[in-house]
């Protein structure tokens, strides 16, 4: 199938400046173009080329940041080319526009966040998206459930696709090919011998990390030798210094432990942070659908400390790969749940190992992509599915008036027959009256003319022929009489 994907006006793909969901679509591409031509529509990028062919995909970058701009060519690509499949990233505001500009192709939508709060979108026009898609997957149950409870009519189409992580290139620490990246790391950044806590994302109130440097002051006391990596800046590439930030800095200047402020690193680079740390601390106070830093930590064989917010601890085994903060407004939750693990370092080693173990066997991109292809293969049966339901529909009911019209032809030949036979016996009965009365006028012939015989030899007087006369003609009548269907030429007969 000729296949479009869609991706959000933010940032470009592939992910040269980062994004969840950016990643989420080069990741899952290796896959899917094996069995589909595909083509990626996203935003311009001064560093990438507006249309490029690689590997067989095709990318079209077109101007965004701004919605309404996008919109606008996301309309016009989409009415000058013919797609089977257009799969849409995280923008239901997009489906409305698209449907009318490509009315026969089969719509798909992939959620990373709740953009059908109302808030963010007008429930009319939601509700319309809902219509026209055939399939909505989630990236965690969380954010499937936000979006039945705000419109039940999507249930059935709703699906939860846990995102995946490139195990190749996220290792252990300890792994042989990525050793020496965390000695070299750690030796450059004065962490030799440190048990290094990581904290990965973007720097805003609603990630929370200042939850995590309150804390350390209480941890130093109980675990010597701590460090602190913050890694990350205000808006992926973007590092400009928020009130929030200087806020950060200002609390970490405070710590005695070494705290380490990477600022936005490559996509191509995070991994190597994660093989440094020792243990991986997600500070989320939002409602977060479901961070993919907890699928690179698991691949990194790092234990997770997470919040209880949004879908983040639906990757959670407790005490097996990690541990939920229950009340993460609060940094002494951090401070318990870190405790636990730091002072059990078998209990810390399991947790690394069930955590890549994890990510082998149900977070890797070619899992994601093969569910990603059952839900496109869905939508396409299920457009064949209901042409064949009515045009079934259409047989059934031709087959349907066809018997009525035959039982309708054998009823009235039934009745024409029974009339034929009815008609036919009126008939022969008549026939039969008809006959029985002219026998019967021959008789009475017969009968008058041999009487008239015995008349003339016996010499009879005239008075007593008369009078016999006259007897014969009273017989003649009162037989003429007794059958009505005598024909007029029978009456003639007879006198």
């Amino acid at each position: 199938m000729k296949i479009l994907m869609i991706c959000t006006e933010k940032l470009p793909v592939p992910p040269v400046l980062g994004g969840a969901i950016q990643t989420y679509i080069s990741g899952v591409l290796p896959h899917i173009s094996r069995h589909h031509d595909i083509t990626i529509l996203g935003t311009d990028d001064p560093s990438l080329p507006d249309q490029e062919t690689i590997k067989g995909i095709h990318y079209v970058r077109i101007p965004g940041k701004i919605f309404e701009i996008y919109r606008e060519g996301v309309v016009n690509y989409v009415q000058s080319n013919r797609f089977d499949l257009i799969h849409i990233f995280n923008r239901p505001r997009l489906v409305t526009p698209v449907r009318h500009a490509a009315a026969q192709a089969k719509i798909t939508l992939s959620m990373h966040n709740d953009m059908f709060n109302q808030e963010k979108i007008d429930p009319e026009e939601a509700a319309q998206a809902i219509d026209e898609v055939s399939n909505i997957v989630t990236v965690s149950d969380y954010i499937g459930n936000v979006i039945k409870t705000l419109y039940p009519q999507a249930s059935s189409k709703v699906r939860t696709i846990y995102s995946g992580v490139d195990i190749d290139r996220f290792l252990p620490g300890n792994h042989p090919n990525m050793r020496r990246t965390r000695n070299d790391i750690r030796q450059a950044n004065g962490l030799e011998n440190k048990t290094v806590l990581l904290f990965a994302g973007r720097l805003s109130h609603n990630k929370g990390v200042d939850k995590l440097v309150r804390a350390i002051p209480e941890l130093s006391k109980k675990f010597k030798d701590l460090a602190l990596v913050i890694m990350g800046s205000k808006w992926f590439s973007q590092e400009d210094t928020t009130d929030y930030i200087a806020y950060v800095r200002a609390l970490s200047k405070k710590l005695t432990v070494p705290v380490i402020a990477t600022g936005f690193v490559s996509p191509s680079e995070i991994q190597k942070w994660f093989a440094a740390a020792d243990l991986f601390v997600c500070t989320s106070q939002w409602q977060e659908p479901l961070a993919r830093v907890h699928y690179e930590a698991m691949a990194a064989g790092l234990p997770i400390v997470t919040t209880a917010r949004g879908g983040n601890p639906e990757v959670i085994l407790k005490r097996e790969n990690g541990l939920v903060v229950e009340k993460p407004e609060h940094p002494n939750g951090f401070v318990e749940n870190i405790s636990e693990i730091l002072s059990n370092p078998s209990l810390m080693k399991k947790m690394g190992q069930k955590g890549r173990e994890l990510a082998i066997s149900l977070y890797t991109w070619d899992r994601v992509a093969s569910e990603l292809l059952e839900v496109w293969e869905q939508a396409i049966i299920a457009v064949s599915s209901a042409d064949a339901v009515e045009d079934t529909g259409k047989q059934a009911v031709f087959e349907i008036v066809k018997g009525l019209d035959e039982e309708q032809t054998k009823a009235e030949e039934k009745a024409a027959s029974k009339k034929k036979r009815k008609e036919a016996e009126e008939k022969a009965a008549s026939e039969k009256k008809r006959k029985e009365a002219e026998e019967n006028v021959v008789l009475a012939e017969k009968q008058a003319t041999a009487e008239e015989k015995d008349v003339f030899e016996s010499s009879e007087s005239s008075v007593a022929m008369e009078v016999r006369r006259k007897r014969r003609r009273r017989r003649r009548r009162t037989i003429i009489k007794g059958d009505a269907n005598i024909h007029s030429t029978s009456y003639r007969s007879v006198y």
